[in-house]
């Protein structure tokens, strides 16, 4: 056999996190099959998609189908009519002035913030938090940037800034010079977020250094509070040094319809292996347009209709429902004596397991004794154990439902 692998591939754990919290809870099920269990682990949506974007939608599916008004191949950086739309309902209220062309439509933030390492040379050096999600340092790790892994499961050439209890999960500067920054704010699994001086601060660090800032905002729309900017370009001079990435997914209920987009501004740059300054934007646009065939023209018409005057209603009654489960998990964790953490800016509740047991140990518990399915800290990075992530996707009747039978175990 001459057929050699990618050995990058090895580095990476057996499976991808989501998969084991699957794997187990079928195994639950198939010996339970009479239990009801309460999924409260993965970050999917259970709010059907808002009535406005369904019609917009179906009209658009209806639009395919004559001949006079059939698309075929759109633009892959995504239809103008939806770029217009992110720039003038997301950006412009905050006073933040973007272009079309910096505007990248795509089919998830996920898919997004896993393939922007491409334009990068493999000699960077990438910074995380930790805990972080997942994706973040797998595609790295598959691209060759992770080094080897040490004695503690993380790996030597990767950055952690460690988020805990005693920095109330800020990621501090880092203490070195790094390339490639990545922030997840509202963050992704811990729920915490930064204010505009705590972010600013990363802003001057990255133009200090000649830094990157990959800045995945998925879940700004659930920000509460008035000091927590919704997109880094509020901050004075980010748009020098950050890529930002938002999503329709938890928002609008796109999880299952997939549109997303990225803003790479013109001013951001890279070097060459020759010292050249070279455009990020040129540079991803050229990615996106020879591996991308772009988001169907209904799924774009579908998102554009977010932007309605009835979509924003809908969508932020959504949001609010949501919302509202995460204080019902917030009050009844913390009526247990439970350490809890997020759940105010974000849909994300981050919760100490108790007496120091172990993040997966107690998932084991919550499903076993209580039918409740949560995703363990440990599988998002080195300072995640000791936690577990629990979301607010669910029914109302089930997050009630959730806490009634946390409150009658013994923990």
């Amino acid at each position: 056999m001459s057929v050699t692998i990618n050995d990058n591939y090895l580095l990476l754990q057996d499976n991808y996190l989501f998969v084991d919290v699957a794997r187990k809870l079928e195994n639950f099920q198939n010996e339970n099959p009479d239990k009801n269990v309460i999924k409260m682990g993965i970050g999917d949506v259970t709010k059907p998609l808002p009535k406005t974007v369904v019609e917009a939608f179906k009209k658009a599916v209806d639009e395919m189908g004559e001949a006079n008004s059939f698309r075929g191949y759109g633009p892959e950086q995504g239809y103008s009519f939806l770029a217009e739309s992110i720039i003038k309902n997301d950006f412009k209220p905050r006073d933040v002035n973007i272009n079309t062309d910096e505007v990248f439509i795509s089919d998830g933030a996920k898919c997004d913030t896993g393939n922007i390492q491409e334009i990068f040379g493999l000699n960077n050096k990438i910074c995380v938090s930790d805990p972080v999600y997942p994706v973040y340092v797998d595609t790295n790790l598959m691209a060759g940037r992770g080094g080897s892994i040490t004695e503690n499961g993380t790996y030597s050439s990767i950055t952690y800034m460690s988020c805990t209890e005693k920095n109330n999960f800020i990621p501090e500067l880092p203490k070195k010079s790094v390339d490639l920054i990545y922030l997840c704010l509202p963050n992704n699994p811990t729920g915490t977020t930064l204010n505009k001086d705590q972010l600013t601060k990363f802003v001057e660090f990255a133009k200090k250094n000649n830094s990157i800032i990959l800045f995945d905002a998925a879940y700004e729309s659930f920000i509460r509070e008035d000091d927590v900017p919704h997109s880094i370009y509020e901050i004075d001079g980010a748009k020098e040094v950050a890529i930002e990435f938002r999503s329709f997914s938890k928002t609008a209920g796109f999880t299952g319809t997939r549109c997303a987009y990225t803003i790479v501004p013109k001013e951001l740059y890279g070097l060459s292996s020759d010292g050249k300054k070279v455009s990020l934007n040129k540079l991803w646009n050229r990615r996106q347009t020879t591996k991308f065939n772009g988001v169907s023209y209904p799924v774009q018409k579908a998102a554009e209709a977010t932007y309605s005057p009835k979509g924003k209603k809908e969508i932020q009654e959504n949001i609010d429902y949501y919302m509202e489960n995460a204080k019902i998990i917030r009050k009844g964790l913390s009526d247990l004596c439970l350490n809890v953490y997020g759940g105010v800016n974000s849909p994300y509740i981050w919760v100490k397991t108790p007496k120091n047991m172990k993040s997966w140990d107690f998932f084991d518990l919550l499903l076993n004794e209580a039918n409740i399915v949560g995703t363990p800290g440990s599988g998002f990075g080195l300072s995640g154990e000791g936690y577990l992530r629990l979301t607010a996707f669910n029914t109302l009747e089930n997050t009630k439902e959730a806490m009634d039978r946390m409150s009658k175990i013994k923990l």
